[in-house]
């Protein structure tokens, strides 16, 4: 029978049997990648539908339950109909709120969940256009309960999600309204300590999110704004995780803008954070961070030892105390990262040969990130004296490319293009720097 409102999902919870919820979040996150969707469960999911707060989960969330429970349905599972949950109506539950919030209170703190949480569109339009709801700091309660801080939390998520499939470029300026927003309700204050902590991590992640996105689309001033914000906050809020997710994204762009020093003291500094935390992927693209600032830097000893110790971190395996926001760190983004230390070192036919490990390991679900790989592969084959193949893989990135928006991508594969020009000769290439023109 499905849940009410307002009751636990004790089904649900039986279902999970001996597992703990960090342990059942990894399986549903396995069960994802086996039918190519994209979850970023935690063990706080997994609570927030056990607590019965979650009544229908979203449709992503819907084909992996399935699929982990075969010949199941939603109720099955103790859900509630997704028509009494997600109509448009007068008919939808109110949120559990503290009992002294006013109905008019509780009524704006439901709108403001939804304009989180509508971003479920497939398409990024309809999904930037919900984000920017956030905006509207008018119906902002005057104490943020943990509705709001799972709005936050779940506006994270949907940023990532969209990232992922689409790329930066359309999203950046709309995913800045949410953020205002999640800071108004951080400076509003909570109803609760165990809320406001909420708000800080969710405010921090997202100002990170944020952050990529600028970095992704070639606003890099804005990508250090934001990251410093994210620092901050995980500063003030003592929070390790969050410190060290700012100072691996602060390592990252570093690295890009040249500021390669930096980049090593950023990753060295991440790393220092995330000692604590259990978590030897973190350590692993932490190395990985340190590494690519040392490549920047011409010192190849340096780089090869924090590559060393990024392999022997990701050797021993995913953790529960992975962080949620590391799902897109697999085989295939350490193969990427260790192709552009030695595309760095100019050792660019070592480079390919990880890029292209990189692009063919990536799931295909990962849009943007098989771009992005096959992006480095065309450059590192181009500067390797390869150009038809290089012409090649540049051609399968402008397929790509139809259905990912990334101004970095774009400027790498300019980047290729012109060095291919001395090879237009080549049928193959002058095919590929033509229809790169027209696209």
């Amino acid at each position: 029978m499905a849940a009410s409102p307002h009751s636990p999902n004790s089904t649900f919870r039986r279902l999970r049997g001996q597992h703990s919820p960090a342990e059942f979040a990894a399986l549903v996150r396995r069960a994802a990648k086996e039918i190519g969707e994209t979850v970023s469960c935690d063990a706080r999911y997994i609570g927030r539908v056990e607590s019965g707060e979650i009544r229908c989960p979203n449709y992503a969330y819907e084909r992996v339950f399935l699929h982990m429970f075969p010949g199941r349905t939603l109720a099955d599972l103790g859900f509630s109909p997704r028509e009494s949950v997600r109509g448009r109506s007068g008919r939808r539950a109110p949120l559990s709120l503290p009992l002294h919030r006013s109905p008019s209170s509780a009524k704006e703190s439901d709108v403001l969940r939804r304009a989180f949480m509508a971003g479920g569109s497939a398409t990024v339009a309809a999904a930037t256009l919900s984000l920017t709801l956030l905006g509207d700091t008018r119906r902002l309660p005057s104490r943020a309960g943990e509705s709001e801080a799972a709005a936050v939390e779940d506006a994270v998520r949907q940023i990532r999600l969209l990232d992922d499939r689409h790329g930066a470029d359309a999203l950046y300026r709309r995913a800045a309204e949410p953020l205002r927003t999640a800071y108004a309700l951080l400076d509003a204050g909570a109803t609760r300590q165990s809320t406001e902590d909420r708000l800080h991590s969710g405010a921090g992640e997202l100002a990170v999110s944020v952050g990529w996105l600028a970095h992704d689309s070639g606003r890099f001033d804005d990508a250090r704004s934001h990251y410093a914000e994210a620092l901050a906050t995980a500063r003030v809020a003592r929070d390790a995780g969050l410190e060290a997710h700012a100072f691996s994204n602060m390592a990252f762009l570093a690295r890009d803008c040249g500021r390669s020093r930096e980049a090593v003291r950023a990753a060295q500094a991440g790393l220092r954070a995330a000692r604590s935390l259990g978590s030897p992927r973190l350590l692993s693209l932490l190395a990985l961070r340190e590494a690519g600032g040392w490549a920047g830097l011409a010192d190849r000893k340096a780089c090869e030892e924090a590559l060393t110790r990024a392999h022997t971190e990701f050797s021993r395996g995913e953790s529960d105390a992975d962080p949620e926001w590391m799902s897109f760190f697999g085989q295939a983004e350490l193969e990427s990262l260790e192709a552009r230390c030695w595309s760095a070192l100019g050792e660019h036919a070592r480079a390919a040969r990880h890029a292209r490990r990189a692009a063919d390991l990536q799931d295909p679900h990962f849009a943007r990130n098989v771009a992005l790989y096959t992006a480095e592969l065309a450059g590192d084959l181009a500067r390797a004296g390869a150009p038809d193949e290089a012409a090649w893989a540049g051609g399968r990135l402008l397929d790509l490319l139809a259905e990912v928006q990334s101004t970095r991508i774009r400027s790498m594969l300019a980047e290729t293009a012109e060095t291919l020009i001395p090879h237009q000769r080549s049928p193959r290439v002058a095919a590929f720097l033509t229809r790169r023109v027209t696209v």
